[in-house]
């Protein structure tokens, strides 16, 4: 069965080739879709030295350790790559097309990506000259995150410093430093949460080039619907969770429930608030986290909606989870006590139905009715016997994120675990 993927609205690199590059006057490899003709193709690839890359355009990351990203470089085998490439399924998910890149030799490789951080209440930039390679992989101390001013906005001269710091050859740092600008730009003028381009790739003369980018976008922001463009339907794999999670949103308007499966295997995350549940997602998967879903839950929904959705959540997933995580940001109409209470119940529930279990949970949720609801949480998880950790809306969700991340690695050693904060 195959479904439209409407969950969050993303952007993979070639829409972003097609429709935003040019208008930010960001430095792309060219490209051809898979619809070009045999004479186009061999132009192109005679024109960037004999080299080119097949991509596919999936809703997914990781493409090119799924091989499915292949040197080419004569036309013949491009053809047949670009109609090959379009039949993969990728971690899942079914390619919508496939595409032709100039290849772009390089010295150096660059990550970069931007999102909104709760720790400075504002946009953040984080860089690394370790480009290529899965940002949770890299050291702390060859990559940098700084805070962006929405209002003086972005300067060279702050992203000049910044790599720099890590190492940068001074005769790159120019060139990429107008380039960086130039992505801030592009995310702020688009209504964007959240975008990567890694790599960037320095050829030897200098210049950088944005190699592979992804972005996930704010439907609500007018920014986003001016773009004047649709962004394109991907099929899918639907599984029976996400059918069921499907069928299960549509059947009330009272509180949201979307979920969709990541192919993760260590956090399940119970989540709430939008675009914190896509900066948290974000942050457990570049540390390292693993997240089951990604889940979006809330509009104040009622017991009932609440406790039949976290029971589909946990008759799917929960088996396979190494710590459960139930974590978003302050809520403003969302009852907390509500919504805790029939999270707890469907646990309960779970464990009365398939046995204990001995999953560590982490929680973190502000909102009316906050404290009556950390207590109804306490009370159930300790009365499965499960280890927990509390935290209050003073702690910043990609803080929580972190520490969950951190923990479920290193679980089994870590012995029990009982605090509220």
């Amino acid at each position: 069965m195959l479904r439209v993927a409407t969950m969050p609205a993303q952007m993979t690199e070639l829409p972003f080739l097609e429709h935003i590059a040019g208008r930010f006057n960001l430095p792309v490899p060219e490209f051809l879709t898979a619809e070009a003709g045999a004479a186009q193709i061999r132009d192109a690839i005679k024109r960037w030295g004999g080299k080119a890359l097949v991509k596919p355009d999936v809703l997914s990351g990781r493409r090119g350790k799924a091989g499915a990203v292949t040197m080419v470089t004569d036309y013949v085998e491009a053809q047949r790559q670009l109609k090959q490439v379009q039949s993969l399924e990728i971690n899942g998910h079914l390619c919508r097309t496939a595409y032709l890149t100039q290849y772009i030799p390089a010295e150096m490789e660059v990550y970069s990506a931007i999102t909104y951080d709760s720790r400075y209440l504002a946009p953040s930039m984080t860089l690394s000259l370790a480009g290529g390679v899965e940002i949770e992989d890299v050291a702390d101390d060859q990559k940098i995150t700084f805070q962006i001013d929405v209002f003086k906005g972005l300067g060279a001269y702050q992203v000049s410093e910044a790599i720099a710091k890590l190492g940068c050859p001074a005769n790159l740092v120019s060139l990429l430093s107008r380039s960086l600008v130039d992505l801030w730009d592009t995310f702020i003028s688009t209504g964007m949460r959240m975008c990567e381009v890694n790599p960037w790739r320095i050829t030897p003369d200098g210049k950088p080039y944005a190699c592979d980018f992804k972005a996930v976008f704010d439907e609500a922001n007018f920014k986003f619907r001016n773009l004047g463009f649709n962004l394109p339907e991907y099929p899918a794999n639907m599984t029976i969770f996400e059918e069921e999670m499907a069928s299960w949103n549509a059947s009330s308007y009272r509180g949201q429930a979307h979920a969709s499966e990541l192919g993760g295997e260590l956090i399940l995350p119970i989540l709430f608030g939008g675009g914190a549940s896509t900066i948290i997602i974000e942050t457990l998967v570049q540390c390292g986290g693993s997240p089951i879903i990604l889940s979006d839950f809330g509009g104040n929904p009622p017991y009932e909606r609440m406790f039949g959705t976290a029971k589909i959540c946990f008759e799917h997933n929960l088996k396979k989870a190494k710590l459960l995580l139930i974590l978003g940001g302050n809520a403003n109409n969302t009852l907390i006590d509500v919504t805790f209470k029939a999270i707890a119940d469907a646990l309960e529930a779970y464990v009365y139905e398939y046995g204990a279990i001995s999953t560590p949970v982490i929680v973190g949720r502000g909102g009316p009715h906050l404290v009556k609801g950390i207590l109804i949480m306490r009370d159930t998880l300790e009365a499965l016997g499960l280890p927990y950790v509390i935290f209050g809306p003073e702690t910043p969700v990609t803080q929580v994120a972190e520490y969950a991340a951190k923990l479920v690695k290193v679980w089994p050693e870590t012995g029990d675990v009982k605090d509220e904060s």
